[in-house]
């Protein structure tokens, strides 16, 4: 049976955040945080699915209209206004992110894992991995796109030719899937209204300088929540994390998935969703 998923707000520090919102309210509560470039309504049907299970709340994150659009966009700010929707939330949830949201669920778990029961996080690795695994040229390739958006007039870009950008990172990340057009003309709406704001995350990255190798030591931090890594085998943005990687997680369990891309949760939302309903039982 499906689940309908309606619109709701939450009044944050940030302003008014805007979130899908579906399943039994009594049920445990699954925060689920979306990445770039992309928004929740692209993940209808593996929603749909979770929600069979958990009360889901999947808002538009900080950057992403109908939510405020404003700065700054730094993980610290980013995880901040996730810890205080978990707090709207009752204090505790299962915490599910994808991408940027991936990062984010990293991040409130090193800093505020008792907001945490049970964590997933999905095509994104920690953190260290990541910046060790920028070393190997095929990562450095498939990373382009970060360079690109460090240079001025990078949002300009990423409209022109009715964002054919994104069209070609959706394309090149999850080789062999196909947005259907809805789904596609609606995030298209998400993103018109919204761009510059989605890639300064990744020139937060950098910036400021003076604080680099400070946050730097942070995101290193030891993950004691325990959480699952989902990864597809095909992804074209990111090199799937190994089991040598595990030695910043107290408890991880880590799944390469066959025959999907980077954007797992579109391309098969029932089997995805069905293994995290798993995790978190």
């Amino acid at each position: 049976m499906s689940v309908t998923l309606a619109r709701a707000t939450f009044t944050l520090p940030v302003g008014e955040v805007h979130a899908l919102v579906g399943g039994d309210p009594a049920a445990p509560p699954l925060l689920f945080l979306h990445g770039f470039p992309d928004h929740p309504p692209t993940a209808v049907p593996f929603l749909q699915h979770l929600a069979q299970a958990h009360r889901v709340v999947a808002p538009w994150l900080r950057g992403y209209a109908p939510s405020p659009i404003v700065g700054p966009y730094d993980v610290e700010t980013l995880a901040a206004d996730a810890c205080a929707l978990i707090d709207q939330l009752g204090g505790t949830v299962d915490l599910v992110g994808h991408d940027w949201g991936a990062v984010i669920t990293y991040a409130v778990c090193q800093q505020s894992g008792r907001r945490v029961r049970r964590a997933v996080t999905m095509s994104v690795p920690h953190p260290a991995t990541f910046l060790r695994s920028l070393a190997y040229s095929t990562q450095w390739r498939k990373s382009w796109y970060m360079g690109l958006f460090q240079l001025p007039g990078a949002g300009w870009l990423a409209k022109r030719r009715d964002l054919a950008l994104i069209d070609r990172l959706w394309r090149d990340w999850s080789p062999g899937f196909t947005l259907d057009d809805a789904r596609r003309a609606e995030l298209h709406a998400c993103l018109s209204r919204s761009l510059p704001a989605p890639i300064e995350y990744y020139r937060a990255i950098l910036r400021p300088l003076s604080t680099l190798a400070d946050r730097t030591r942070k995101s290193q931090t030891m993950i004691a929540t325990p959480l699952l890594q989902l990864h597809g085998r095909d992804d074209g943005c990111i090199v799937p994390p190994t089991e040598a990687d595990r030695r910043w997680f107290e408890h991880r369990v880590l799944e390469i998935v066959p025959s999907v891309g980077h954007f797992l949760h579109v391309e098969t939302p029932e089997a995805i969703a069905a293994r995290i309903v798993r995790w978190l039982a």
